[in-house]
């Protein structure tokens, strides 16, 4: 494979190794050193298998020469790849603190734990918005716009109105 080969074209392997100066394939990512768009120098990016966009892109370091990138290696790839996965990692995680929210209110019959689950359907966005008693037993679940804000004032107009679609 040569170092103009896209992450698409890539053999659908998972054991494929490539290991070239610019281009390293392993774990399930990608390494490519490419020319930085940015100045003259270069810089790295990091493509998952399967994904068309890369979880990292960073600045690379210019071998002896001054013109030319350093080659990829193994301590490199290794970092390289612990980096873009902490990357993702961190991008789900935010992810799904924006879909999925909870707080809980005491009642007088105990703690309500309610919840918000936005569902990101591009045809149609819409949110979960449910309740459950301390045990664990669902109260109620009901369908809001996308949009909906879950705050304790929200939450406890909804207990007070019966668990009702909110208007």
């Amino acid at each position: 494979m040569t170092s103009d080969t896209s992450n698409q074209n890539v053999d659908s392997d998972p054991h494929t190794v490539v290991n070239e100066p610019r281009l390293w394939i392993h774990k399930g990512w990608t390494a490519r050193v490419i020319k930085n768009p940015d100045d003259d120098g270069w810089a790295v990016e990091m493509i998952k298998d399967g994904e068309s966009e890369p979880a990292l892109v960073g600045p690379w370091t210019m071998g002896r020469d001054k013109k030319n990138p350093k080659p990829l290696d193994a301590p490199a790839f290794n970092t390289l790849v612990k980096t873009a996965a902490e990357v993702l990692r961190r991008h789900e995680q935010q992810w799904y603190a924006q879909h999925h929210k909870k707080l809980t209110l005491a009642t007088p019959s105990g703690p309500i734990s309610i919840t918000l689950d936005i569902v990101a359907d591009e045809d149609d966005p819409h949110a979960l918005l449910g309740a459950q008693d301390s045990d664990g037993v669902k109260l109620a679940e009901v369908r809001v716009d996308a949009g909906f804000r879950l705050n304790t004032a929200s939450a406890n107009a909804w207990i007070g109105n019966d668990f009702s679609r909110p208007g």
